[in-house]
């Protein structure tokens, strides 16, 4: 079953049921997803508009950008879901001799870091997403400016929120290096993420406010 299939009804009660997946992890993603498809229609809103020629040419290529995003995260949404599928069934392994346990401790620590690196995926690809909703918000259509403060809350919301995801899942893996790194890459990712939102939720902000 693919969760982007579902109807929204459908998935919020797959995500509200007793299976712990899908969960926070493609929640994270279908965040990222949205705001990202909030970027593209205040594309959508600018482009052939007068008002709005001198950027025509700029706000297509953010757009063409924004749609591959958007086809990134609806993946990402389903891969969260497999990944976490895995470690599951890692977990289900035989453990009665010695070479069993060996094999599936093995198959445990493979499978979660692919766990971890699902959401760690997200967070890179939505500081590329920030980058694009910075310029809808600069030069976009003004009376879609809300959305594209929307699209950052949402963006921010899924960093935040893959984050939280990678760290649960690097707490159960062993190897020190991979944990270090991947660590490492969750600080940098989340404070360029956060800084990007403020910056675009202050333009949005001032733009509201009829300020220059």
């Amino acid at each position: 079953m693919k969760l982007t299939e579902l109807t929204v009804e459908k998935f919020l009660n797959e995500l509200a049921s007793q299976s712990p997946a899908p969960g926070g992890g493609s929640v994270a993603a279908l965040s990222a997803a949205l705001g990202t498809a909030l970027i593209s229609m205040v594309c959508n809103l600018t482009v052939g508009k007068k008002k709005y020629a001198d950027v025509e040419n700029e706000l297509k290529g953010v757009l063409v950008k924004s749609e591959e995003l958007r086809g990134k995260f609806t993946k990402l949404v389903d891969d969260d879901t497999y990944a976490f599928n895995k470690v599951m069934e890692a977990y289900g392994l035989p453990k009665e001799t010695d070479s069993q346990k060996a094999l599936r401790t093995a198959a445990i620590q493979e499978a979660t870091k692919e766990a971890a690196l699902v959401p760690l995926g997200v967070m890179k690809h939505v500081v590329d997403a920030f980058a694009l909703a910075g310029v809808v918000a600069r030069k976009g259509n003004a009376n879609s400016i809300s959305d594209a403060g929307v699209s950052a809350h949402l963006l921010l919301a899924a960093a935040e929120s893959a984050a939280l995801n990678v760290r649960i899942n690097l707490q159960a893996i062993t190897d020190s290096d991979f944990v270090g790194w991947r660590a490492e890459e969750v600080d940098s990712l989340l404070r360029t993420s956060k800084t990007a939102a403020l910056e675009i939720l202050s333009v949005v902000g001032k733009k509201i406010e009829g300020k220059p």
